[in-house]
């Protein structure tokens, strides 16, 4: 019998209902799903779990999504390809890819479809955990970058003071990386005082205790102002950014956005400011996972692991993601067995 016969089941965790954190999941056993045209399903291999995951359980985006319950939460998947739907050219059974399946999510299971168009390949140097954080968090960092206008090729556009605050979470060791690669800008950083060294290591100039009055107010001992700044963290108003930016000119594009960060944005463009407060809406082409990809491969982007769980212990990784206190990546690891 096929793999994806919809008689045969699969474990997977779900939440049927908004609220409950890591206690609202359950383990599950569902049919496995069939791929419809354009699709590839997928037999799991790993999951990365983002901060957007979660909010979605807390209702963030409600009424919209989750689009129905009972969910099977997370978008950043790796697997490999064991069904084709119709009309798929490029991929193969017994592929290995990595995908972004945003927000349909489906990675907490053994079995996920995927739209072939956010699939691509994943090279035989890039382990399926490594693989699984570059389609959301790595690009996150990556369009982050851009969006602030970071040249990040060697030499590319003029250079310019970075900060990247809340350097150590999933989104931020990555910015951290690819803002110091391109070789000639500034890179500071802020973190807990317990990941100073790893931020460093991953090649910030300047590493800042966001518990130390410099790291509050996110200037180093070199005194510079920043032309660009990521923001990860959560909480930090506008007035917290607008004294530490360039006078020249400042542009913070925000990964959390909120309300207010919204309002803020809408004025400054108004208004015309030289110092801008950016949301970031942005989405992954396949272009850049395989840009990434190559980084990994080539050795030139570490993929920073806090923690791996297999996928009966997936709650205790949603409360580590939830916790804020992650030092990279949490990911379920579908390769782990069930009694570590």
């Amino acid at each position: 019998m096929h793999a994806s016969s919809s008689s045969r089941k699969m474990r997977a965790v779900q939440y049927d209902k908004y609220g409950g954190g890591a206690e609202g999941l359950k383990h599950v056993e569902v049919p496995i799903p069939s791929p419809k045209k354009g699709e590839l399903l997928l037999r799991m291999e790993a999951a990365s779990i983002n901060r957007v995951d979660w909010k979605f359980q807390n209702g963030k985006a409600r009424p919209f999504l989750p689009g129905k319950f009972p969910f099977t939460p997370v978008c950043e998947l790796a697997g490999e390809v064991v069904e084709l739907g119709g009309g798929v050219s490029g991929f193969s059974p017994g592929d290995k890819v990595i995908s972004v399946n945003f927000p349909g999510g489906g990675g907490l299971a053994e079995y996920a479809v995927v739209s072939a168009s956010q699939a691509v390949l994943r090279p035989p140097e890039v382990s399926a955990v490594e693989g699984a954080c570059l389609p959301i968090a790595a690009f996150t960092a990556l369009a982050a970058l851009r969006t602030a206008g970071i040249g990040l090729g060697t030499g590319d556009g003029p250079p310019k003071n970075v900060l990247v605050t809340a350097a150590s979470g999933g989104i931020g060791t990555f910015a951290v990386q690819l803002a110091s690669l391109a070789g000639h800008h500034h890179v500071t950083a802020t973190c807990g005082a317990r990941n100073l060294d790893l931020i460093r290591s991953l090649g910030a100039d300047e590493a800042l205790d966001y518990g130390t009055p410099e790291g509050a107010a996110l200037r180093g001992p070199s005194g510079r102002k920043h032309e660009a700044v990521v923001h990860c963290g959560e909480g930090f108003p506008w007035s917290a950014f607008e004294p530490a930016l360039a006078d020249a000119g400042g542009v913070v594009v925000d990964l959390t956005p909120r309300l207010a960060s919204v309002a803020v944005a809408v004025l400054h463009w108004v208004l015309f400011s030289r110092k801008k407060l950016v949301p970031l809406i942005a989405s992954a082409k396949k272009e850049d996972m395989e840009a990434l990809l190559g980084m990994v491969s080539q050795g030139k982007l570490r993929v920073v692991i806090d923690s791996r769980y297999p996928l009966s212990r997936a709650h205790e990784g949603w409360a580590k993601s939830m916790s804020g206190h992650a030092t990279g990546k949490v990911v379920v690891d579908m390769g782990i067995a069930d009694d570590t």
